[in-house]
């Protein structure tokens, strides 16, 4: 996806963990919508700027693709902790955290921040970044 079209589906009420979790859908073999449902409650690192939503995606596309599947099941759980570990490495060579907070600088949580982050334009100028990020490095997982 190009920052503009990332920047668009912001406009339109997509959030950052949506759209990681929607990208990968196919592949993970479940509905566009369902993936949609699964990674809304993330978008403003839990709406208080906590793990940034684009990170929370990651896992959600990592959790679906190599979690374990019930009990005593601790082969694919050291799997899955592996990829998770990769995953923020990779990440975190991009960005400086994982935190949306400190990513961005202001908190979700708080009003006169939230206007901040729109007022420096963030959510459409650096966000599409990050979910950017968060994509590419899923992808070269992938490789």
């Amino acid at each position: 996806m190009t920052k503009e079209e990332i920047g668009d589906l912001f406009k339109r009420g997509v959030d950052c963990s949506q759209m990681v979790v929607e990208k990968f859908s196919d592949e993970l073999g479940i509905p566009r919508e369902e993936a949609f449902k699964a990674a809304a409650a993330f978008g403003g690192g839990l709406g208080i700027g906590e793990t940034c939503g684009a990170v929370v995606g990651a896992m959600i596309v990592l959790g679906l693709k190599y979690g374990n599947t019930g009990a005593d099941q601790l082969e694919q759980k050291n799997i899955l902790n592996a990829k998770r570990s990769e995953f923020i490495e990779k990440f975190k060579a991009k960005h400086k955290s994982c935190s949306c907070r400190e990513l961005l600088g202001y908190d979700f949580s708080k009003e006169d921040e939230v206007a901040k982050i729109f007022e420096e334009n963030l959510l459409f100028d650096f966000c599409p970044n990050v979910v950017q990020a968060a994509i590419d490095v899923l992808d070269e997982m992938e490789k």
